[in-house]
Formats: C-alpha cells, sequence, structure tokens
C-alpha cells in the first residue's frame, strides 16, 4: 500500500519532483567541487576561494565559544556581522560531529537548494491556489537569469556575463550561505504570515538580522508598508535584540553614492562597457546639464533593471492586479532592493550592496512565474529558452578540472600541524596585491596569491594577527594601522624593537612560505632579522612552509 502510495505521489507531481531535482543540481554544482582535496591540494572554485574560507574561519571561531573573537584581527571581538548561518553549522557539527569543510561544501548547498525551491512551491502554492503558478515560480528562483549571455554572445559568440549588470545571478545562490539560508527563512515567514500563524512569523523574520541583515532591513519595509504592524514591530523588537550585542562602535556602514552601480556598470570592462555613454553621463552630471543627466542615467537604470532581470521582468505585467497584503510585502521588497543600492554603498566594499537586489531578482522570480502561468504554450516554451542561457553560461566556472585558486598539499600539512598545536595567535606575511595581479596569468593560484583570505586562521583553527582585510573593510575595523606595523618589523633591524614587537602584540607562531619559483620568485617571505636575533625556533619545516613558535622568554 504504502508502495503503491509513493508510485501515485511521484507520478502526479513529476514536474515538481524534476524541477527540484535539476535545480538542486545546478545550484550545487557551484559549490561541492571546493573544500576537497586533489593530487594538487584542496581547490576552491568561484567565490569560494574567499567567502568560503572567511565561513571556515568564523564557525571555527564560534566553536571556542562566546564572546565571539574576529579570526583575523586578533585582540578585537567580532562586530557589525551576522552569524546566523555560521552558528548553525557549528551547532551541526558539534551535533554530527561531520566536518566542517563537508557541512559547508557538500551537506548543505545541495539542502538549503531543495529548501529553497520546495518553500518557494509551497508558499505560490498556499498564496495563488495555482500548481502551475508555484512550478514555474520554483523554475524561475532556480533558473532566472539576465541578459549578460545576449550581450556576450553578440560581442564574442559566448554564453557569459552572469554579472555584467553587476548583480549574480539564481545560479550562484549557493556560495553565498547566509543569502540562501535567509530566503529560506522568509519564506517559512511568508508561509506562516499567509497562515495567520503571526508569533511563527515575527520568529523566522525576527532571526533574519544574524542571518542577513540585508534580509532583514527589507522584510522590515515589506512588512510596514503592507501594514503588517503587529508583525512589523514584533520583528522590529526581536532584531533589536538580537542586533545590538553585535553592533560595533563605528556602526556607519552605509554611505550617501547615488548612481554608482550605473556609473560603474558603464564605465568598467568587466561590467557593460560602454565607455562613450560612461562619458557622456558622467559629463553631463558634473556640467550641470540635468536634462541630458537624467535622461542618460535613467537609460542606464533600465538596462541596468532589464539587463539583471532578464525574462523575470515579464513579472511587471502583472505587479498590481489583485493586490493584497502579501503582494504588497514583496513589492515592497523588491522596489526597496532596487532603490537602496540605487543611492547608497557600503562603507569599505562599495559593491557589498548590490546584495540587497539579490532579494529584488528572487521575488520577482515568483512573480514571474504566477505571470508565466498564463501564458500560451508557445510563449511560455520561448520564455524558458531565454532564461536558462545564464545558467549554462555560469557552468564553465565550477565544471573545469582544475580550480582557480587552491591551498597545496604542503601548506594543508602546516596548517593542520598549527591546528594540533596549543592556542595563540599566528603572524603571516601581509597579503601582496601586486604579485596577486601578476599571478592571475598562471592559474590556479595559491590562496595567498588569490585574494586577501582567512585561510591561514581557517585551516589552524587560531586567531591571526591580520588576515582577510576584504573582510575587516565590510565588518568596519582599522586594521591599515596594524598593516603598516607588520610590514615595518619585517624590515626592523633592530632585535629589542622586532622582540618588543611581537612580545606586545602576544604573537605566538609565524607562518612563513618559503617561495614558489612561478609566483614568488623563490623569495622567502620572512623577517629582516634571524631566528636567533628573533628570540623565535622552527617547530615544522617542509618544501613550502617554516612554521616558528616565539619563544616565552623574550
Amino acid at each position: 500500500m504504502l508502495k503503491k502510495s509513493i508510485l501515485v505521489f511521484l507520478k502526479n507531481n513529476l514536474s515538481l519532483i524534476s524541477i527540484l531535482l535539476w535545480g538542486t543540481i545546478f545550484w550545487s554544482i557551484t559549490m561541492v567541487k571546493s573544500g576537497i582535496i586533489y593530487p594538487f591540494g584542496m581547490g576552491f572554485w568561484g567565490a569560494n576561494g574567499h567567502d568560503g574560507i572567511w565561513h571556515l574561519a568564523l564557525i571555527n571561531n564560534i566553536l571556542k565559544g562566546f564572546p565571539i573573537e574576529i579570526p583575523v584581527f586578533s585582540g578585537n571581538l567580532l562586530q557589525n556581522y551576522h552569524i546566523g548561518f555560521d552558528l548553525l553549522v557549528s551547532l551541526i557539527n558539534q551535533v554530527t560531529k561531520l566536518p566542517i569543510t563537508i557541512l559547508y561544501f557538500q551537506i548543505l548547498p545541495p539542502v538549503f537548494a531543495f529548501l529553497i525551491g520546495l518553500l518557494t512551491y509551497l508558499f505560490t502554492l498556499n498564496w495563488t491556489k495555482s500548481k502551475q503558478s508555484a512550478l514555474l515560480s520554483s523554475f524561475f528562483i532556480y533558473f532566472g537569469g539576465g541578459l549578460g549571455w545576449f550581450v556576450t554572445f553578440l560581442r564574442n559568440g559566448k554564453f557569459d556575463g552572469e554579472s555584467m549588470f553587476w548583480s549574480q545571478q539564481a545560479i550562484s545562490t549557493l556560495i553565498n550561505p547566509p543569502f540562501a539560508l535567509s530566503l529560506i527563512f522568509i519564506l517559512l515567514g511568508l508561509i506562516c504570515l499567509h497562515k495567520k500563524k503571526l508569533f511563527l512569523a515575527i520568529l523566522f523574520f525576527g532571526v533574519l538580522v544574524e542571518i542577513k541583515i540585508y534580509a532583514a532591513v527589507l522584510v522590515l519595509i515589506g512588512l510596514l508598508l503592507s501594514k503588517n504592524f503587529k508583525v512589523f514591530l514584533g520583528t522590529l523588537f526581536l532584531s533589536f535584540i538580537l542586533f545590538v550585542p553585535l553592533l560595533g562602535t563605528s556602526s556607519k556602514l552605509l554611505v550617501w553614492q547615488p548612481f554608482w552601480f550605473l556609473e560603474t556598470m558603464m564605465g568598467l570592462s568587466d561590467r557593460f562597457g560602454w565607455m562613450k555613454f560612461y562619458s557622456a553621463m558622467t559629463t553631463y552630471r558634473m556640467g550641470g546639464i540635468w536634462v541630458k543627466a537624467t535622461l542618460a542615467y535613467g537609460v542606464a537604470f533600465l538596462l541596468f533593471l532589464v539587463g539583471n532581470m532578464g525574462t523575470r521582468i515579464i513579472f511587471i505585467k502583472d505587479a498590481f492586479k489583485k493586490l493584497d497584503s502579501i503582494k504588497i510585502l514583496i513589492l515592497s521588497i523588491i522596489s526597496a532592493g532596487i532603490i537602496i543600492p540605487m543611492f547608497f554603498l557600503q562603507k569599505g566594499t562599495p559593491w557589498n550592496t548590490i546584495q540587497f537586489f539579490y532579494y529584488s531578482l528572487f521575488f520577482s522570480a515568483i512573480l514571474a512565474g504566477i505571470t508565466a502561468s498564463r501564458f500560451t504554450k508557445l510563449l511560455l516554451i520561448a520564455v524558458v529558452l531565454l532564461t536558462i542561457p545564464t545558467t549554462i553560461g555560469a557552468m564553465k566556472h565550477y565544471l573545469p578540472k582544475n580550480p582557480p585558486a587552491y591551498l597545496s598539499n604542503a601548506e594543508l600539512q602546516a596548517l593542520e600541524f598549527l591546528k594540533n598545536q596549543s592556542n595563540g595567535i599566528i603572524l603571516t606575511y601581509p597579503f601582496d596585491a601586486t604579485r596577486a595581479k601578476e599571478a592571475e596569468a598562471n592559474p590556479p593560484r595559491p590562496l595567498y596569491l588569490y585574494d586577501s583570505t582567512a585561510y591561514v586562521s581557517a585551516f589552524a583553527n587560531k586567531i591571526t594577527f591580520l588576515e582577510d582585510q576584504v573582510n575587516l573593510d565590510i565588518t568596519g575595523y582599522g586594521w591599515k594601522d596594524r598593516r603598516v606595523e607588520i610590514e615595518n618589523w619585517y624590515k626592523e633591524k633592530d632585535q629589542e624593537k622586532s622582540r618588543e614587537f611581537l612580545k606586545k602584540n602576544n604573537i605566538k607562531y609565524i607562518y612563513w612560505l618559503k617561495g614558489d619559483k612561478r609566483f614568488l620568485y623563490d623569495i622567502e617571505q620572512r623577517a629582516y632579522l634571524g631566528e636567533t636575533e628573533l628570540g623565535i625556533e622552527k617547530i615544522f619545516d617542509n618544501k613550502e612552509v617554516g612554521v616558528y613558535v616565539v619563544k616565552s622568554e623574550i
């Protein structure tokens, strides 16, 4: 009887199962190859070479208990950062004892992908009472893409350009795990809100502030504008309680800079890159020729919107029909997600505010599915065929055998050794952006020449004196003076001053790369003074790395 029921269910839901299966597979491809050890070492595809490693470092630090120190800037507590996803992974690790790298790269991505598709289906079905709308909404959230592929095809005959108009597309959802987790909580909150389970809705919406702050801001705006006042006040209160403890003293994270994304989209060669138009629009603005400037920026905005939305732009057709509280909430999120990055940038890492727009794309995908359910079969096929090239084009970044970045077996060996030593702060050589730029032509690149990452902290499971300047900018730490101190220490010729630096900053370990002829020109990354003068002793050595301990008597 059970077997028959399962077969009936499968037969009746074949389309849903197919969309969930293929959506989960394609999304997971962006993650599951990373974090695995290959003959050359551990490989990292896409943004995993930076973002994934940051999360590994942060999860390891959360496992050490509260208060949470930032793992890449010793002596400082974590501030201005949402820890919800990292806390979840640490809890799962505690319960299952599964390695964090496997949880992060291989297990949670397909789970998140499946849940997002399924919850989108359930929410849309519950809301619209239309199975066709729910199926198509799930399709669009998995495979929705912009028109970058069309531009690159016209220019050079290739499918590419996922982020040509600045925003990542659906295929890249999982490379930003907090974003993916926030979608799960938003969908759960919407389902509860629609079913009038207000306490649960407040709970799901309220914790968003510790998963993805962008999501929390947009949902609060949506709740207010849709007049869900009880849920708004409850969510605001819970958000405040959760967010304040991690709010740093440097809390001004957004700065006013209108139309930065439009100007850079037009002016950068790795974006849309229409230089003549960029020159004209900025000239009109700086010259105070406001009529022409308004027209030029209006055209750029339409290009940004349509270029990023792609076929999802069809949602506008029925956007203001049959308005109810849920639809007003969704339209408010879409609108706010478009408006905020048009005027504000994130301090330190300006392009980060494009993440507000990710939610506009996600919810426009749901509405696009509802609109497409009323199309003729022929028109629907055309829309589907124009939607999927972005996904196809993006696969070339994740399917190649060799990754853009890797961590060599020799470094893994050294970091594993450090991991098994007693706790202490690690000093590493500062990230060399110049050499990293030179190394771009010779992939795959070792992580120390890929980006400023948290890889020593992540794999040694210890706090570093200075790493990952990117996330230090995002979270509002003043790290530049410390970098100057480190650079001066490496050149210091005075033994007493060198030893005092190590003592004052509680440095216990020094992690030095010996060099790689391909990248470092065989020049070892080490200080001017020798081991005896510095008061350090080598405790590990292989062909690529030397690990030193600072003697206690200094």
